[in-house]
């Protein structure tokens, strides 16, 4: 398809959505302008920031987004805040086409007393802490405690358990924040307990996911086999699955409940059917009550969970919440609140949830498009049905007109004294962090503050 060389594309956001974006536009318009924005200096957003730091072959989808970013007409403008540097309607003004790909920032809240305690934390927090991302380094969590909790049971909780409880001398030969491995060492974590709200046939977690905590070292998985007895709605919804995820789940579990116990250091505790209602303490965490769920069919095909009379008290003194995340809105786009997404139809932009009225020119993709679901390969189809609206309405004429008079961006942004990283430069903090963690026997040692990396950045230049 051939479009006017004056046309101009900007993606808000690196990470896989925004990098899928651009390949899709890329293979339809060879040598199409194509202008990437990120707020950090460094690329791929949860990629980096979100990948757990032992599942290095996930992390590998990088070198395809290497080669998007070396084709014509693309561009990397990092360390640039959209909404702060410059607003959406100053982008609008110089770019014909808009695709927002910044992803669900923030995380849900459990709504419980207590829940504002020390010792309580998002899952988010800790995974970006874990992993180096700038906002997140100093952070600090008190891993003295002997028993924590993670609530939820998809991936991200699977990670954070996984992580509590590997032992640090495996980590040590990853890419793990430094100032992680640090505290990480010196944990006293030795119970860590995964309370998901319905039965295991509902458990949101991949089966590999799920299978690897029974394999780390030194670790004993607690397994109620009264968990595994499915209610009536539970294996009618499991009769009718098309996927085969949750019965292998079923039968990891089913295995490890059979297994017999040994004195491992560490444990994880699995409490299906469970809810927190309550976080104790006075300034800091010092238990969670949780209620016995009962699950009961919900009309749609699935099941919901009921809470009973039953409750137990688990002494925790560190929780960490992982019940999905959830969109954040940026001024100038319209946004629903209630889903945590910009509402959108097949990608496009409209004014309000549940309105027909496209914003011309203003797209949408990955996770602010659909919701915080899916695998980094999700995003790729999410991102190709936006870019074939797109092009539907470049061939329409449906875009809306840029002034060509308009102040170019490098030079607004300039102006405003932004400095701004080009993809050559992620390439230089790339070589820094890889030597660096050469030196120490690991993949990369991660730069962890901006004004790190805008000085190497300088060096380098």
């Amino acid at each position: 398809m051939s479009t006017s060389p004056s046309l101009r594309v900007a993606i808000v956001g690196s990470g896989p959505a925004g990098f899928y974006a651009a390949e899709a536009l890329q293979k339809a318009t060879p040598g199409l302008a194509i202008d990437l924005i990120d707020r950090l200096p460094t690329p791929f957003g949860l990629v980096r920031g979100g990948v757990a730091p032992d599942h290095p072959k996930i992390k590998s989808v990088t070198r395809i987004f290497d080669r998007i970013a070396t084709q014509p007409g693309f561009r990397y403008l990092g360390h640039v805040r959209v909404g702060t540097d410059v607003t959406i309607d100053e982008l609008r003004a110089r770019y014909h086409v808009l695709i927002l790909c910044y992803g669900a920032e923030t995380d849900r809240n459990l709504g419980i007393p207590g829940e504002q305690l020390a010792g309580s934390h998002a899952a988010t927090e800790f995974v970006a802490w874990y992993n180096g991302h700038p906002d997140y380094a100093d952070r600090t969590f008190d891993l003295a405690q002997r028993e924590a909790a993670v609530v939820g049971i998809g991936n991200v909780a699977m990670d954070v358990a996984r992580i509590l409880a590997k032992p640090t001398t495996v980590l040590a030969g990853t890419d793990l924040a430094d100032h992680a491995l640090q505290a990480l060492a010196a944990s006293q974590v030795q119970t860590i307990h995964l309370v998901a709200r319905r039965g295991p046939v509902q458990a949101a977690c991949t089966t590999p996911e799920l299978r690897e905590l029974g394999e780390l070292e030194g670790v004993d998985v607690v397994v109620d086999p009264r968990d595994l007895e499915l209610d009536p709605a539970s294996e009618a919804e499991l009769a009718a699955m098309d996927d085969r995820n949750p019965a292998k789940n079923l039968e990891v579990l089913r295995e490890w409940a059979a297994r017999p116990r040994t004195d491992a250091k560490r444990q994880v505790v699995l409490h299906f059917n469970a809810s927190p209602v309550s976080l104790a303490g006075r300034e800091h965490v010092e238990g969670m009550t949780i209620v016995r769920n009962r699950l009961e069919a919900d009309g749609q095909g699935g099941v919901k969970a009921v809470p009973t009379d039953e409750t137990k008290t688990l002494p925790v003194g560190l929780v960490f919440r992982s019940v999905g995340y959830k969109g954040k809105a940026l001024a100038g786009v319209p946004f629903d609140d209630r889903r945590g997404v910009v509402p959108n139809i097949g990608g496009r932009v409209v004014a309000q949830a549940d309105s027909t009225a496209v914003v011309p020119g203003l797209y949408v993709a990955g996770w602010i498009k659909r919701g915080p679901q899916g695998i980094i390969g999700t995003n790729k189809l999410c991102a190709t049905d936006t870019v074939t609206q797109v092009l539907a309405d470049i061939a329409a004429g449906a875009l809306p007109a840029v002034a060509d008079n308009v102040t170019p961006i490098d030079a607004l942004l300039a102006a405003r004294h932004v400095r701004v990283t080009s993809w050559a430069d992620w390439q230089t903090l790339d070589q820094a962090e890889q030597a660096r963690g050469a030196a120490s026997g690991r993949p990369r040692l991660k730069i962890t503050t901006i004004d790190e990396m805008l000085s190497i950045i300088a060096a380098g230049t």
